[in-house]
């Protein structure tokens, strides 16, 4: 099947798939309110990669079907080039906003299958085979991935390590000639409602004897004893013009139960491999994914400053301090830009001919930008003061009635119109203050581990010869 159209996507999600919401179980995500309009927001993914052939689509490389180029395995600094391409072209689409959008857990497959040599270690090559078919089914099928990367954490003054005898964490508890029963919880499968098939690899490490939670496996949605518990919706579905974000966008977050649920054998990476699950995701996974990753959040930091800079013309606002708030929001921007071009500027061979970004350019970003996007919406916040809620909603400018004074006392600096204001300070407040905006500033704070944790990676990953030498010059001369 060559890529998929949003229409084929939609068609999909009809499956016997277990999805909570609230107090209900979903029969059919498509029809309902809380999913209909995410659902509908990313067919438009797959439409919009259609319609723009030359950017997002490639032959697979074995059969010459159109695929996403999100899957592309890079083999060259070319490759990482032309990636980019697609990656930037699909983040335009949902500015952002959406964090585990497909070519998410396509970059990352992507990258596991070039870097088999690391799956493959420790008599782990049956699993390395499978991931590499399964690589191959995926972006051949076109498949929407998610995935569940961590253990719950129950208590905290035990660590975050998972060791033998946790009762919640995932583990094998039986096997059967079909494949492995496993058991347990993982957090968070963002995209859950909205994908074909959920992926388990490895977070965090285990510790010594956790040999049955060292599990990597892809497995469909509507596996038997799969119950997907998800967060409160903030969908609002059916009007796109009040809601232009949280209509489309909102991915939703799951807690993930797998009560007795059978893995068949050629679904299986890591089966019970300790020193692989330690292991393998400690060296290429990074500067492979953080280049979709960093592509979101640049697109999302142009489209705050240019919805923040519309904000201020629109009331003909732009007095110095407003001005240094609009220009801290480029800086953001352009700095994100600039880590981009130096890590795919400087990519290199990782290993087994795959070749990665710079990690060091994107580290630096991953522990910025927990910070950052927190300070985007504040600014845009305080740029927006009271408009922020003097933006009736569309309907009303059909009264006529109201109309000619809403026209009168809404209106905008120069010619802007008040319906145009209002459009222009709803999506503002849907970015920033809504229930999505508040749910989407919690997920930047946290985006690949918290910012705290990810800067004390930072420093432990930096390379400081240079540094170092700079220093040692002052400490050994006479």
């Amino acid at each position: 099947m060559p890529a998929r159209t949003g229409a084929q996507f939609l068609r999909g999600l009809k499956d016997k798939r277990e999805i909570w919401v609230g107090t209900e179980k979903v029969g059919d995500v498509l029809d309902h309110p809380a999913f209909s309009g995410a659902a509908h927001g990313l067919a438009g993914v797959f439409d919009h990669q259609l319609a723009h052939p030359e950017d997002c689509l490639m032959p697979d490389p074995e059969t010459g079907e159109t695929i996403s180029a999100s899957h592309l395995i890079p083999r060259s600094k070319a490759d990482i080039a032309r990636r980019h391409v697609c990656l930037e072209r699909i983040a335009e689409y949902t500015v952002g906003v959406m964090g585990r959008s497909p070519d998410y857990m396509n970059v990352t497959y992507a990258g596991f299958a070039g870097r088999a040599d690391e799956w493959g270690a420790n008599g782990n090559e049956q699993g390395a085979e499978n991931l590499i078919n399964y690589q191959k089914y995926m972006r051949r099928n076109d498949i929407s991935l998610t995935h569940a990367l961590l253990h719950p954490i129950i208590d905290k003054s035990k660590g975050d390590l998972i060791g033998p005898g946790n009762d919640v964490a995932l583990r094998k508890v039986g096997q059967t000639e079909h494949g492995i029963i496993v058991r347990g919880s993982r957090v968070l499968a963002t995209l859950a409602p909205f994908a074909d098939d959920i992926a388990v690899y490895p977070g965090y490490p285990l510790m010594p004897g956790a040999d049955e939670y060292a599990l990597a496996f892809c497995i469909p949605m509507s596996t038997p004893g799969l119950k997907f518990i998800c967060r409160d919706s903030f969908s609002q579905t059916g009007n796109l013009r009040d809601f232009p974000l949280s209509g489309r966008f909102d991915e939703q977050d799951a807690f993930v139960i797998f009560d007795d649920v059978e893995v068949p054998w050629d679904r299986l990476h890591i089966h019970c491999n300790l020193p692989v699950y330690n292991k393998v995701m400690t060296k290429s996974w990074w500067p492979n994914i953080m280049q979709q990753t960093m592509i979101r959040a640049q697109t999302k930091l142009e489209f705050a400053w240019g919805l923040a800079s519309q904000m201020v013309e629109a009331v003909n606002g732009a007095q110095p301090a407003a001005m240094q708030m609009l220009g801290e929001i480029w800086t953001f921007a352009e700095f994100t830009k600039a880590c981009i071009q130096k890590a795919e500027e400087n990519a290199y061979e990782y290993g087994n001919g795959t070749w990665f970004p710079e990690g060091a350019p994107l580290y630096a970003l991953r522990a910025t930008l927990p910070a950052w996007f927190p300070r985007v919406n504040e600014i845009i916040r305080l740029l927006g003061s009271h408009n922020l809620f003097a933006a009736p909603a569309g309907a009303l400018f059909a009264d006529k009635d109201l109309r000619p004074l809403m026209d009168q006392y809404l209106r905008g600096a120069g010619d802007m119109g008040a319906e145009a204001r209002s459009r222009l300070f709803r999506l503002a407040w849907d970015f920033t203050g809504s229930a999505l905006g508040s749910r989407n500033e919690h997920y930047e704070r946290f985006y690949l581990g918290s910012g705290a944790r990810n800067m004390q990676f930072a420093h432990m990953l930096g390379d400081r010869e240079r540094a170092d030498r700079l220093v040692n010059r002052f400490l050994t001369e006479e």
